[in-house]
């Protein structure tokens, strides 16, 4: 139920409703008149019937005191026992005898918001005095389940009327002044699937099939995969082995509009009297109300498209903490070819404050970080430390990168792939590239000119002197040296491959539900972790390693750590697939983008989804947190690239070019560009400091939710770079940011 049940609005706009019926505007309570227990015109008069229906009315005027109570709706609980003369306690042994459900098919329930409760009386045959003898009988011993007695009501509509009732609101919507048009439109498509849903369920098939004829060309352009979906489902047998639209049919369809469009529709409903309708706006849509200016066309078009409308704002309101981790201190050791470039003792020092003022971002702790033992995390081991030794090196070198300073770009084409390359992935330090491919394969490259070796045997590590300096050499077996190493062990394609950031691992998800823990120095699988009962689309390890998220077609995502067979947490809500996921910098959240359009930030810690984003209008198959952890970008097969602000829980800007599917998205190191990778064969690189400086704090309205973004992709955008018939799947910032693409040829 819309306002009252679901708590569709906020605690201000819930009160404005409950108090609405004293005060019309004319003063009189008429708002709903006729409308009350009723879904169509003809209702009010085939309830006058005979007394033989008594017995019901009585049963129906209990279930609603029930339901009111229930809901604490106590105005409307005295008023509606003041009209129809039921005496006090009938309405108390009702609530202590309570067993009925309150959240499922209460469709005509919340008619009493605003409503008239003399209209209650054309339904009660009899006087006052012949239903207060009944009605303790009534509630001891016939107890009318709240669901059952109220969800017949949206099964009572006039399956003929269904066109009128559709056809009359959308006359009017389009006849209001063009300020409220837009955010009024917003409820034409979730009114249509749910009223031809509604036709198919009660086996209405003709009505059904000439209602979508009629309909579902007005519908905006990006519901157009759902609408081939929904027409295949004619018979009430076809819904019950659909999913996606059972959720639709069960989750609210959330819709934000401001408090002047939104009471405009509900005056108009109830001057209709259109039952119908109001009842699947209070069943069925989740209004989100907010105080302020409607928003425009532009405004709305970039936040909906999503499988079940957009994010209540209550959902984006949790704290997230997006600062990074302080970075454990090491000493950095000097370099040979440093001392031997200068030999003068004071100029070696001066590269200290270098390595210290990298270690002094770290030593202040971020105010937005978590603390540094909120989630356990493993410990550095030396080998950990000598590859963070390394990196610092390396980051000296780095390039800075910039509008007029773009990156070369170093493409890896694999060919006679034959379109059957599925997934890519390069470790941190570049020196290995692994492909996951359709015949159920993952196969590992050097892409230096070090050469993959295995480890020796047991019995040949026994002979090993350990205490020798190269002993990390030796272990190694030259005589299994090769350029790249295939691994077996899938039975279906591998669609997600992740190197461990020690390089010492490789995971692999694969169409058969499992995802593999591979051994980069055995080249073995070590586990299979089981608990996915579909194909596993995606899988990535964290930025700290040890645990790592796996997604797939059974629409959850599951957190694991190496060393456990069992899922730590599992994060449920998505309404379809979960395509693609990804670890925050900091490893304490991570984002799963999926089949129903919308994005999610779950807390690792208490597997709680903090933040919804809406936006895209197709399937979500590329994510990339920006180095500082603050901002989130998305891809998907709609071709844009959106930007979010994960603090503000907003959506920051819109970056449109690519033609085709994004499959791929990467910041450079420092963050200041954006690549983007898609199936149109091209990568493109876009100023993303530029996006989020452009950004006014001033522009975020905690009113609305929402920002008005810029119309401005093409001063983003960089450039772009065409692969001759290859299109993008992986990119990658090397640690000096040279970016390295990844594709199939395909001829």
């Amino acid at each position: 139920m819309a306002a009252v049940q679901g708590g569709l609005v906020d605690a201000e706009e819930e009160k404005d409703i409950k108090t609405e019926p004293s005060s019309d505007g004319s003063g009189n309570n008429n708002a709903n008149d006729g409308r009350v227990l009723s879904t169509s015109p003809g209702a009010s008069s085939e309830s006058n019937k005979a007394a033989s229906g008594a017995s019901m009315d009585r049963h129906t005027m209990l279930a609603v005191l029930q339901f009111l109570k229930r809901n604490n709706l106590s105005e409307s609980v005295e008023i509606l026992r003041r009209e129809a003369g039921l005496p006090i306690d009938s309405g108390d042994a009702k609530g202590t005898d309570s067993s009925g459900g309150g959240s499922g098919g209460a469709a005509g329930s919340v008619d009493l918001e605003g409503g008239d409760a003399s209209a209650l009386l054309s339904r009660v045959t009899g006087s006052s005095s012949g239903v207060q003898a009944p009605t303790k009988t009534a509630a001891a011993e016939d107890q009318p389940d709240v669901n059952v007695v109220l969800s017949a009501y949206s099964q009572q509509g006039d399956p003929a009327l269904y066109e009128a009732y559709y056809s009359g609101l959308k006359k009017f919507i389009e006849t209001v002044l063009d300020c409220h048009r837009a955010e009024l439109s917003q409820v034409f498509y979730p009114l249509f699937v749910h009223m031809y849903l509604e036709l198919v369920y009660n086996n209405h098939e003709n009505e059904a099939k000439a209602f979508f004829e009629k309909f579902s060309g007005d519908q905006e352009c990006y519901y157009e995969d759902d609408l081939r979906v929904l027409s295949g489902l004619t018979k009430k047998e076809h819904m019950r082995g659909n999913e996606t639209l059972l959720d639709f049919r069960t989750s609210k369809f959330v819709l934000r509009i401001s408090r002047d469009s939104y009471q405009l529709l509900k005056r108009h409903l109830q001057e209709r009297q259109n039952n119908q309708i109001w009842n699947i706006i209070q069943e069925h849509l989740y209004i989100d109300i907010f105080d302020g200016m409607p928003r425009s066309k532009s405004q709305i078009d970039a936040m909906s498209g999503s499988l079940a409308g957009e994010a209540k704002r209550e959902a984006n309101k949790a704290k997230v903490y997006y600062g990074l981790l302080k970075e454990p201190e090491i000493e950095l050791p000097l370099d040979d070819e440093d001392e031997e470039a200068e030999n003068e003792e004071g100029k070696p020092k001066k590269k200290k404050p270098k390595k210290d003022s990298m270690g002094s971002k770290s030593k202040k702790q971020d105010p937005n970080a978590p603390s540094q033992n909120r989630i356990p995390l493993p410990e550095l081991k030396d080998s950990d430390k000598l590859d963070k030794i390394m990196y610092m090196k390396e980051a000296t070198k780095r390039i800075r990168l910039g509008p007029d300073n773009l990156p070369s770009i170093c493409f890896y084409s694999f060919l006679n792939a034959y379109q059957g390359l599925t997934a890519v992935d390069f470790t941190d330090d570049s020196s290995l590239i692994a492909g996951g491919f359709a015949d159920s394969t993952v196969r590992v490259w050097s892409v230096t000119p070090k050469k993959l070796r295995k480890v020796k045997s047991a019995a040949d590590l026994n002979l090993i002197d350990k205490e020798s300096d190269d002993v990390l050499e030796r272990i190694m077996d030259e005589k299994t040296a090769s350029e790249s190493k295939i691994l077996y062990g899938h039975s279906g394609p591998v669609y997600g491959i992740s190197f461990s950031p020690d390089r010492n691992y490789l995971l692999s998800s694969s169409e058969d539900g499992t995802v593999r823990l591979w051994s980069l120095l055995t080249f073995t699988c070590l586990v299979g972790y089981k608990g996915h009962n579909y194909p596993v689309w995606d899988t990535q390890f964290s930025p700290h390693g040890y645990y790592f998220v796996s997604g797939g077609h059974d629409r959850v995502a599951r957190l694991w750590a190496t060393d456990h067979y069992q899922p730590l947490r599992i994060f449920s809500g998505h309404l379809a697939d979960v395509t693609c996921t990804r670890f925050h910098p900091n490893s304490n959240y991570l984002a799963t983008g999926s089949s129903d359009r919308t994005i999610r930030l779950w807390d690792v810690l208490s597997g709680n989804c903090v933040r919804i984003f809406t936006g895209h209008k197709g399937p979500i198959h590329a994510l990339a947190f920006s180095p500082n952890g603050k901002f989130l970008a998305s891809g998907a097969t709609d071709g844009r690239v959106l930007l979010w602000d994960i603090g503000h829980g907003l959506m920051v800007a819109e970056l449109k070019g690519h033609t085709d599917t994004i499959y791929s998205l990467r910041f450079s190191r420092d963050g200041e560009l954006l690549a983007s990778g898609s199936m149109d064969n091209t990568v493109r690189l876009w100023d993303a400091m530029k996006a989020f400086d452009d950004l006014e704090t001033d522009d975020f309205t905690a009113a609305t939710g929402h920002i008005h973004l810029q119309d401005n992709s093409q001063e983003l955008l960089l450039g772009t770079y065409f692969s001759k018939s290859t299109p993008v799947i992986h990119l990658h910032f090397t640690r000096r940011n040279l970016l390295m693409a990844a594709g199939a040829y395909n001829p």
